[in-house]
Parts: C-alpha cells; sequence; structure tokens
C-alpha cells in the first residue's frame, strides 16, 4: 500500500533544512538583553494579559531585544550569527516566563464567589494561598510572612518543572529525530522569524536589496500592529488611566451577542472577537485546521439548540450571556464529551504511534541491518550522555514525591488524619504520584514526541490527574495542589528542533536558563506585586480578568469539589454515557476523515472547533484562513507560508510596543502621589 501524504504538512516540512555545522549562542553581554526584558517589559505583559487576555508584549519583547541588540552590534562593527539571534529570541521569552503569575489569581480564587459557595475556600492548604483572614489580601502586598510558602513552593516547582522540562525534553528529542528521523514539520513555523533576522543582516551587508525581503516584510506587520494595537488597546488604557472611563471602540475581549440570539439560537454563544491578531493568526495556521475549526463551530450550532430542545443543555435560560451559557452548557454536557473527545484523540495518536513503529521496524528488517546513526549525535551540537537524562528523570520524579507526601503531612498536622480510612487516603495519593511519575509521564511524553514528529500534534490523555487522585479516596482540595511528577516533555522536542534548524548549539541554551533564572524570579515577584498594589485584580479597570476569571473559577471548582466527600458539581458534570458518546463520535471522525484521505489537520480542527471552544475567535481566524489561501497565496505561491510568519512576528511587536507605552504612562499616573497641599 503507497504512503499517503498530506500535502499541507509537506508544505510545512520543506520549509528550512538542518545546516551542517553548530555555533554557540551564548554570550555575557547578550544577558543586558534579558534584564531590559525582564524590568521593563514584564510588567506590560502582567498589565495588558488582565486587561484583555494578550501577551502580544511578550512577542515584542522578544523582537526589540533581537533588533536593539543586531543595531548595537552593527556599530560596534560586529554582526550576529543565527545561533546568536536564537538565543537572544529564547532569552527574551523565558524573562517573560514569569513563575510568580500565578499569584495573582490565587488570592483571588481563595476569595472568589465560586470558591465559597462551594467551600472549598476554607480547605485550601497554606501553599496555595494564605487564609482569608490573612492582613495580605486587605494591604494587597505578597510580601508578607503568610505567603512565604506560596513563594517557597513557587521557586521549587518552576526549578525543577525547568529542569526536567530542558533535560527530558532534549533525550525525547533525541529518540525521535536523531534515531526515528522524525520531520517535525511545524518546527520550522517557529524559526523562520529567527532566520529572517539573520539573512536580512547577510543581506545588508551584502548590499544587496534583493534578499532583504524579510526585514519590509516584518516591517508591514509592525506597521499593522501599531495602527490597530493603537485604536484596540492603547486607547482604552490610555482613557482610563487619565480619566477613570475606559473608552473602547472595539469592546474587550469581545462582544457579546448571546442575549439577543438565544431566542433564535437557544444554549449556544454567539458574539465577536474583534482582535485583528485573528485574523492574522488564520492565515499563519494551516488552512485546513481553520476550515475543521469552522465546520465543527457549524455542527455546535446545530446541536446546541437540539441538545436544549431534548432538555439535555437543560441548566441554559433566556437571558443568559457567553460566559453563563459556556458554563451552564459545561456543566449539563460538553464537560463529559470532550472528556470522551479526548479519549478519542489520545486512542488515535497512541494508534499512529504503534502503526508507525512497527512500519519502521518492518523496513528496517526488509533492508536487512539497523540504522544505528541516530545514536551519534551530529558533531558539533553540544549534546550529552543519555545517562545524565535519565538520572535527571529520576531526581526530579523522587523530589516531587518526597515533597508531596510532606506536605501533606504538614496539612494534616500528621501522618494518620482523623476518619475513616484517611490515613490510606494519604498513602493511595503516594501511590497515584508513582503511578503518573514512572508510568504515565514517560508514556504520553514519548507518544506525543512522535506525534510532533510525525504530524505536529500534541496528545493528552484526558482527566488523568483528576481520575486517579479521585479513584485513591483522598478526601480534601489539598489533593489538587501538590507538586505532581505529571508531564508531558514531548512537547519540547519541537523547541530542540527549532534550535537545530538554527544551527545552536544546546548547551548555549542550558547556560542561558540557568543565568536567566535568579532574574525571572526577581522580576516576576516584584511586578506582580507592584500591580496587585495599583488595584484590585479583578476589577473594572481590568476587563478581560473581570468577565473571564470568574468562569475559570467556576470550572475549576467542578474539579475540586469531587474529592470533597459529598455530593458535588463534578457529579453533575460528570456523566459515563455522554463521555462514551464523545469518545464514538471522535472515533467514528478519525476513521471517516481516513478513509476519504481527508487533510490530518481538518480532523484536528474539527475536533477543535466542537462545543465549548470560544466561537467568537473561530469566525475571523477562518475569515483570515481564507483571505491568505484565496488571495495572498494565489499571487504569491508558496513563498506565502514563508511570509506570514514575518508578518504575524512583526504584528505581534507592534501592538505589544504601542501597548507598553500605554502601559508606562498607566504605571506612572498611578503611581503618582497626592500632596496634601
Amino acid at each position: 500500500m503507497a504512503k499517503r501524504v498530506d500535502k499541507e504538512l509537506e508544505q510545512f516540512r520543506q520549509v528550512m533544512e538542518v545546516p551542517s555545522t553548530f555555533e554557540e549562542g551564548f554570550s555575557w553581554s547578550s544577558l543586558v538583553g534579558a534584564i531590559f526584558v525582564a524590568f521593563l517589559m514584564v510588567p506590560g505583559a502582567i498589565y495588558m494579559g488582565l486587561l484583555a487576555g494578550k501577551m502580544e508584549v511578550g512577542a515584542a519583547a522578544q523582537w526589540v531585544t533581537v533588533i536593539l541588540f543586531i543595531e548595537i552590534a552593527k556599530r560596534a562593527h560586529r554582526s550576529l550569527n543565527k545561533s546568536e539571534i536564537f538565543v537572544l529570541f529564547f532569552m527574551a521569552a523565558a524573562a517573560m516566563g514569569m513563575p510568580f503569575s500565578g499569584l495573582l489569581w490565587n488570592q483571588f480564587f481563595i476569595n472568589s464567589d465560586a470558591a465559597a459557595a462551594t467551600g472549598i475556600a476554607d480547605q485550601l492548604p497554606r501553599w496555595y494561598a494564605p487564609a482569608r483572614d490573612s492582613v495580605s489580601y486587605a494591604d494587597r502586598t505578597f510580601f508578607h510572612l503568610d505567603w512565604l510558602p506560596v513563594i517557597g513552593m513557587v521557586i521549587f516547582g518552576s526549578f525543577f518543572g525547568e529542569l526536567a522540562s530542558m533535560v527530558l525534553g532534549y533525550g525525547l528529542f533525541r529518540l525521535a529525530s536523531d534515531i526515528e528521523k522524525l520531520p517535525f514539520p511545524m518546527a520550522p513555523v517557529g524559526a523562520q522569524g529567527i532566520m529572517a533576522m539573520a539573512e536580512d543582516i547577510d543581506a545588508k551587508g551584502r548590499k544587496d536589496a534583493e534578499d532583504s525581503w524579510r526585514w519590509r516584510v516584518f516591517a508591514i506587520g509592525g506597521a499593522l500592529g501599531l495602527v490597530f494595537g493603537a485604536i484596540y488597546l492603547l486607547l482604552p488604557t490610555l482613557s482610563g488611566a487619565l480619566t477613570n472611563e475606559s473608552i473602547q471602540i472595539f469592546p474587550i475581549p469581545f462582544s457579546d451577542f448571546t442575549q439577543k440570539t438565544g431566542r433564535y439560537l437557544p444554549a449556544f454563544a454567539t458574539g465577536m472577537a474583534w482582535d485583528f491578531g485573528n485574523l492574522i493568526t488564520g492565515m499563519v495556521m494551516p488552512f485546513f485546521g481553520m476550515v475543521g475549526s469552522f465546520i465543527g463551530l457549524l455542527v455546535t450550532l446545530v446541536a446546541n439548540p437540539l441538545l436544549y430542545k431534548f432538555e439535555i443543555l437543560h441548566n441554559w435560560k433566556f437571558g443568559d450571556d457567553t460566559i453563563q451559557t459556556l458554563f451552564k452548557n459545561n456543566v449539563d454536557f460538553y464537560f463529559s464529551f470532550q472528556i470522551g473527545i479526548a479519549v478519542a484523540i489520545a486512542i488515535v495518536g497512541i494508534w499512529q504511534v504503534v502503526r508507525s513503529v512497527r512500519k519502521a521496524r518492518a523496513e528496517a528488517q526488509h533492508k536487512g541491518q539497523r540504522d544505528t546513526s541516530g545514536f551519534t549525535p551530529p558533531q558539533g551540537r553540544g549534546d550529552i550522555k543519555f545517562w545524565m537524562v535519565l538520572l535527571c528523570y529520576l531526581v526530579v520524579t523522587v523530589t516531587y514525591i518526597t515533597a508531596s507526601a510532606l506536605l501533606l503531612r504538614w496539612h494534616h498536622g500528621t501522618w494518620h488524619p482523623e476518619g475513616v480510612g484517611r490515613a490510606n487516603d494519604i498513602r493511595n495519593v503516594i501511590l497515584v504520584l508513582l503511578f503518573l511519575g514512572f508510568v504515565y509521564t514517560p508514556l504520553i511524553s514519548y507518544v506525543t514526541a512522535r506525534l510532533e514528529g510525525m504530524v505536529g500534534q500534541v496528545v493528552e490523555i484526558p482527566m488523568i490527574r483528576e481520575a486517579t487522585l479521585i479513584l485513591s479516596g483522598y478526601r480534601g482540595v489539598a489533593c489538587w495542589f501538590l507538586p505532581m511528577p505529571l508531564a508531558n516533555y514531548g512537547q519540547m522536542t519541537v523547541f530542540y528542533r527549532q534550535c537545530e534548524l538554527t544551527g545552536t548549539r544546546f548547551p548555549s541554551i542550558w547556560k542561558t536558563k540557568l543565568v536567566l533564572y535568579p532574574i525571572i524570579l526577581v522580576s516576576s515577584i516584584f511586578f506582580m506585586n507592584f500591580i496587585w498594589g495599583l488595584d484590585k485584580v479583578p476589577s473594572s479597570a481590568y476587563p478581560y480578568a473581570e468577565k473571564m476569571w470568574e468562569l475559570n473559577a467556576l470550572n475549576q471548582s467542578i474539579v475540586f469539589t469531587s474529592t470533597m466527600g459529598e455530593y458535588s458539581m463534578f457529579e453533575q458534570a460528570f456523566n459515563w454515557i455522554y463521555l462514551g458518546i464523545g469518545s464514538l463520535f471522535g472515533l467514528v471522525l478519525f476513521l471517516t476523515m481516513w478513509t476519504i484521505g481527508a487533510p490530518i489537520m481538518l480532523t484536528y480542527g474539527v475536533v477543535r472547533g466542537l462545543g465549548q471552544s470560544m466561537p467568537h475567535a473561530i469566525i475571523p481566524q477562518f475569515i483570515g484562513a481564507l483571505i491568505g489561501r484565496y488571495y495572498f497565496q494565489k499571487r504569491l505561491g508558496l513563498k506565502w507560508r514563508q511570509y506570514i510568519p514575518v508578518v504575524a512576528a512583526g504584528f505581534a511587536c507592534g501592538m505589544g510596543l504601542i501597548t507598553t507605552v500605554g502601559v508606562g504612562i498607566t504605571f506612572l499616573n498611578k503611581a503618582v502621589i497626592s500632596l496634601p497641599y
């Protein structure tokens, strides 16, 4: 049987090739760029995340850092190579990591209506948030003794999480790329912007204007971002800071039509996200993925009124807005249905891996020899021994399990809490952690690494943490906030592939991460505290957080109540029949698409558009995909696939820069101390 080729994925595969040599990208002078990002761009990113749920400032920080250092190097009669640009780009992104960003959410959740109504607030452990009577909430400060356990856990989790991600992701990359020779079709998309900068330097050095198209394309995207950002984000930011009344030409985060259309489309959320970035996202992403999302949205548009008619979506009522509609539908049907869909995705992903492994073995046996070239890594790439990867995995996993056991002991005050079976509950939680750390995590990480390498997809077995903790019999909510050895390191393989495509030595990345870690910690905690001190979070000053955080709190409460030992929201939302329907539907969908030879991204797109994906963004993304496919690609051909990632990078840079200006003015305005005379 001939091998089936997905033409769209082949386009992504052919964008770039691995270079023959690798160069060092880390330099101490470039560390100034990380400090620049950490102390100038991080506060803007935090503020805009609360205001509009957007992180363009993060992308802007990366590009501004790269452009700034390119210009500085030019005036020092030096040019930066691809590896140095990649490390600068990575360094700026890492500086925006903000490990303490969750603290703002923690202080909100423990005081939220959802946590209080479900009885969760009084059971949250001290390493998640201080008790509700802590004076730190009134003072709005994290620099208080009550927050020390929380800050300590953030430092612990971020350190071991980064260590495991970098080292174990590298080990999986060696397996998937070097040994199994997988193509990683989506990796070139992320590396194109870096290559654009490097090639632009070369072109300008040769005075060759024909080769400098990338800079012009980047500038076009930047101009679009500046213009739209001024209208969409700068205007409401400045008006809110200067007049205490935000002026929004385009509603943030979206316009909500659900309360009007509910009469004709019951239980279906309608609206429009006016962010121009959604159009560009639709152009960047694979076309059939966007088409599939739109098809899934249409299926939901038909299905929800029918489900309402047959009283499956029975909690919805006319007048509910988007947030209420999504949450009620989630409880009534989609919570279980989407778990079933995710189970189908996991089954298909594992089947793809098993099938490809068998095929590779059959081909090797047919050739009568085994390809061992992958066991010897390319010279000069800076690889490490496999035993070091395995040692890191063992140390991190054992440390996580030990820390979790000690935290449970601290929370309950004893290894034998009162109540029938409570001591066994703690023992069972430790057994769950052993299973997750030594069985599930390596299995799912390897499966994901292979899927990323084959088709650019991630696989997750849904609700694995929830299922194992519920089955443990534990009573309380502390188990949900333990540092679990549960992760999917397979996603890091794409990053290492991008590193390889740009010819960057791997030790450059590891040294950068090690040096950056303390800088990231300091900037993150300082600016989180500063922004909380400016105003209550969430509040009317932050439209996105005010609208979306309560929905997120309600959805999280569904899961947390499952271990409280009484009838809970989880029992209301979890339904085995709906889960089975979702699994069957997903499997039939994948089988049908595979049988008719549909593009694989179309299948995953349909799954994305089904049910509870925010419909307000899918429509503009689909419009963007149509414009890119049937206008720009017809005019430019396959070069469009090289142009649009650079346009997107420029747009993000422009949006980030213009909003950073507004954020800076806001901070200055709110930090002014009014004198009594």
